[in-house]
């Protein structure tokens, strides 16, 4: 009998869809820096200017002091410049004392979607790694532009859900996000880069336990992640080995950090429409200086004086309404949010930030001054205000907030924000963001002095060195 041959048809292969680390290495690393859309770069480089403008401010409080002397004290002295100060330390102490800076006073821009500071970690990083490489200004503004391209989507995985379970994402999420710019920066290829983002699961941190007493880890944040981002980076250049399902694993990022408050089908968000939609534009610049979390709230109050003539005398009660996922951060428990313990604490109260907007009609960094904190006409309106599930919220595309008055006569004034003003759908402008970093930079700096660090912020793509635009940012 004749043997009988058996054709074997090629079975179709079957498609391997890449590990998110996998695209976002291939995304960070090789995106073609010319290719970034020049409304892109223009509006990455107001919130440079914006964060820069935050720092400077921050260099007259406490907080910032402390910080500079105990990371000189354990450091000494290096090369790296810090923003406002005249010191020099390692490249990996700047950023984490930029990062401190930037976000201390939670004056910073938030992408609204991802819930996430990304300029406080991802600018400090690209300063020190930019600088240290002796790269361009343009190369230092396009890894700063990715970086904030993937905090954003990484964020908007959790949809929020890192709140309700106690984490911090600008100090958990922007840790993998840094670690992708500096190893832009430092030329890392794709496994290298892959490596790097398996490594910062066991770097990036941030507890939301600050909330409790208004402490100030929160501050110390994003510079971390800055920090762990740089160090991931440099142990990935080396060969070092890190996880590579650092997203999707087992007991990677989100099921680690989230468990039940996870749906695996939100991770396509961490590469929906890289290099397509640019979410930066989504970035929201901040117009006071508190949680984001409470700015429709600030402004409905403001409106309330402004535009109806309401007197905070005559105010018999008050409630916001307020997004569902936010409850957990800036109303409750309602006792220590009615009775702020500093300043830091404030920022994070419904009840002290409303009742200041109608006492005064504003809400700047006077607002958290002590004569404010202590000044009793502003208390007894925290007293007098509830919350409540604001029932029509988008968040987390939009802060809502709506503020609702019953005055001692029976009248009922209401004003409601339905897109928190700086919003990507309702942006602040340039000329805002200038105003505002001119403000800020006049508690630290001269008007002169302010003006020649604008000119070299908007200019920062057209500048050779970067490590020039980094030392144009310290005292001299």
């Amino acid at each position: 009998m004749a043997p009988v041959t058996v054709l074997k048809t090629p079975h179709a292969q079957t498609a391997v869809t890449p590990l998110i680390s996998e695209q976002l290495a291939r995304f960070v690393g090789t995106f073609p820096t010319d290719q970034i859309p020049s409304a892109v770069t223009a509006r990455a480089k107001h919130f440079i200017l914006d964060a820069v403008g935050v720092a400077l401010a921050s260099t007259t409080y406490d907080f910032a002091h402390r910080a500079v002397t105990a990371i000189c004290g354990l450091a000494g002295s290096g090369e790296a410049a810090v923003i406002g100060m005249p010191i020099r330390v390692p490249p990996r102490d700047a950023a984490l004392l930029n990062g401190i800076l930037i976000h201390g006073l939670d004056f910073d821009d938030t992408h609204s979607g991802g819930v996430i500071h990304a300029t406080s970690s991802v600018l400090p990083t690209v300063l020190a790694v930019g600088a240290r490489q002796r790269a361009s200004g343009q190369e230092m503004l396009a890894a700063y532009v990715l970086g904030v391209e993937v905090a954003a989507r990484l964020g908007a995985v959790a949809k929020g859900a890192f709140h309700q379970v106690g984490f911090h994402p600008t100090g958990l999420i922007g840790a993998f996000a840094c670690a992708l710019a500096a190893g832009r920066l430092m030329g890392l290829g794709e496994k290298q880069l892959v490596m790097a983002q398996g490594l910062t699961l066991s770097a990036g941190s941030g507890s939301l336990e600050f909330l409790e007493d208004g402490a100030w880890n929160k501050r110390f944040h994003p510079g971390w992640a800055a920090n762990a981002g740089i160090t991931v980076a440099a142990l990935a250049q080396q060969g070092f080995i890190g996880a590579k399902r650092a997203y999707e694993g087992r007991f990677g990022l989100y099921a680690s950090h989230l468990q039940d408050h996870f749906d695996p089908a939100n991770l396509a968000l961490a590469t929906h429409s890289l290099g397509g939609t640019w979410e930066l534009l989504q970035v929201a610049v901040k117009p006071y200086p508190a949680c984001h979390f409470v700015h429709a709230c600030i402004d409905a109050a403001v409106a309330l004086v402004r535009d109806q003539n309401l007197d905070y005398r005559e105010v018999d009660r008050i409630r916001a309404l307020v997004p569902g996922e936010v409850v957990k951060t800036v109303c409750e428990p309602m006792a220590n949010k009615r009775r702020p313990a500093n300043s830091y604490d404030a920022q994070f109260s419904i009840p002290y930030t409303v009742g200041a907007a109608l006492r005064r009609g504003r809400f700047s960094l006077d607002e958290l001054e002590d004569d404010a904190l202590g000044d009793s006409q502003i208390l007894s309106l925290a007293d007098r205000t509830t919350y409540e599930v604001d029932p029509a919220t988008t968040f987390p595309r939009h802060y809502t907030g709506e503020v609702i008055v019953t005055t001692r006569d029976g009248r009922t004034l209401r004003h409601r924000e339905a897109i928190n003003r700086g919003n990507g759908e309702r942006p602040l402008s340039e000329a805002a963001i200038i105003e505002k970093f001119h403000s800020n930079a006049a508690r630290a700096v001269s008007p002169e002095r302010a003006r020649q660090i604008e000119r070299l912020l908007l200019s920062l793509d057209l500048q050779a060195e970067a490590s020039v635009v980094v030392s144009g940012l310290a005292a001299a």
